[in-house]
């Protein structure tokens, strides 16, 4: 059924919604799970930015030296970030696109370089490796789903 809209009772049958249900669920928990990590840093660093975390660590004026920054604390938010802002934006793409009736392999293929990048993105954030390798991974997803969104409004437009 190429070129057509999926109709809501024949999503659970549908095999790109399906995929696009499995794909989107894997990179939310990976997503989730930079809350983790960055909870992990925090700890491990004592780099708190509330007054109320610190209060393990002791009272009054000796708590405030653990309100403070910390680069590796740091670098997983702006991981987490990045998720945030290109995770996001896929969620709301990519189920218009599987709508829009795309071909399995082609939805695959969509849903599977995004999946892949984004990890990719996290092991470079986190590591860290060297430069290109986040740079290139952050462009290879967000021009997958630049590639959906055209897909939908190329769909859309000839209805």
């Amino acid at each position: 059924r190429k070129g057509e809209m999926a109709k809501s009772t024949q999503l659970i049958d549908n095999e790109v919604f399906r995929a696009y249900a499995t794909y989107t669920a894997i990179v939310l928990l990976k997503m989730m799970l930079m809350s983790l990590v960055t909870a992990y840093f925090r700890i491990t660093r004592k780099a708190f930015v509330n007054p109320e975390d610190t209060a393990s660590f002791g009272k009054g004026e000796s708590a405030k030296k653990y309100l403070r920054t910390d680069p590796d604390v740091e670098r997983v938010r702006r991981g987490h970030l990045n998720d945030l802002e290109n995770i996001v934006p896929f969620v709301g793409i990519g189920l218009l696109y599987a709508l829009s009736g795309p071909e399995l392999s082609t939805a695959l293929l969509h849903f599977r370089i995004f999946t892949g990048a984004r990890i990719l993105h996290t092991f470079a954030y986190l590591i860290p490796l060297p430069q290109p390798s986040r740079g290139l991974s952050w462009a290879v997803g967000y021009s997958v789903t630049f590639s959906m969104a055209y897909k939908v409004l190329k769909t859309a437009w000839l209805l």
